[in-house]
């Protein structure tokens, strides 16, 4: 992984961030209001309102690896904080509270934390395409400007935060071609959509109040995900084509040295 892109693109993206207009009047009706703030309550726990780090038992076999690294997740969970610290601001603006615990957050960091780096990474790629999927129809629907602006800056960084766990995997030289591969790939779909059903299930109240439909939800799921694979797939076609080209020379000189 070209760890020098990853922390330059992190520092930089820190930069040029208008921050919403909180002090803009609010102009929601109350049966719209009040699933949209229970949402966005939710939500502010979820993204990066606990623990900002990597969790699992054995996440220095990851985080630990070079000095790079370590400051590459440093960044990556500095701006999940952010995303965190801006849903408290919507939270406050619509006169919610800031939820410190829920017993499905509880069991998702359990799991995080006993089923090795590996799961959670997989499971927090996952959380990121979801997550675009949720603030995508949020933007789109939201029935408030600074939501929306709000919506906008967070979607820009989970855009960088999809494209670095791409480059994570593809450096990895994961998922394998073939079988295993497809076998890979199987899974992280069907993940994927577990995942978005536990948010959908949590969190249609509000993309309905607002506008949205399920079927909008899960097309979007859908692109994200696809879209993820895809990229993925394209990196092992461009890995295989220095292989192919090494083994085409090598056999060429073989077959120099033999006459």
């Amino acid at each position: 992984m070209n760890y020098a892109k990853w922390i330059e693109h992190f520092t930089r993206n820190r930069q040029n961030r208008p921050e919403p207009d909180w002090a803009a009047p609010v102009n929601i009706p109350p049966a719209v209001l009040k699933p949209v703030l229970k949402s966005v309550e939710q939500f502010r726990l979820g993204d990066g309102g606990g623990p900002a780090s990597l969790i699992a038992f054995n996440r220095e076999s990851f985080r630990g690896r070079n000095g790079e690294i370590r400051s590459i997740v440093d960044l990556w969970f500095a701006e999940e904080a952010e995303h965190a610290r801006l849903l408290g601001c919507a939270v406050k603006r619509f006169g919610g509270r800031i939820i410190t615990s829920h017993w499905s957050f509880t069991a998702f960091c359990l799991c995080r934390r006993a089923l090795g780096v590996r799961f959670e990474l997989q499971v927090l790629t996952l959380t990121e395409l979801v997550s675009t999927a949720y603030y995508r129809m949020l933007r789109q629907h939201s029935p408030d400007g600074p939501l929306a602006a709000m919506c906008e800056l967070i979607l820009r960084d989970e855009a960088g935060h999809v494209a670095f766990q791409r480059d994570r995997l593809a450096s990895a030289v994961y998922p394998s071609p073939g079988l295993r591969g497809w076998i890979w790939r199987l899974q992280f779909l069907a993940c994927g959509y577990a995942a978005g059903t536990v948010l959908w299930i949590s969190h249609a109240p509000c993309l309905k109040a607002i506008g949205g439909t399920r079927g909008e939800f899960y097309s979007e799921i859908t692109r994200q995900m696809t879209r993820f694979i895809r990229s993925l797939q394209r990196r092992e076609k461009f890995r295989a084509i220095p292989a192919l080209w090494s083994k085409s020379s090598t056999s060429q000189l073989q077959a120099v040295k033999g006459t």
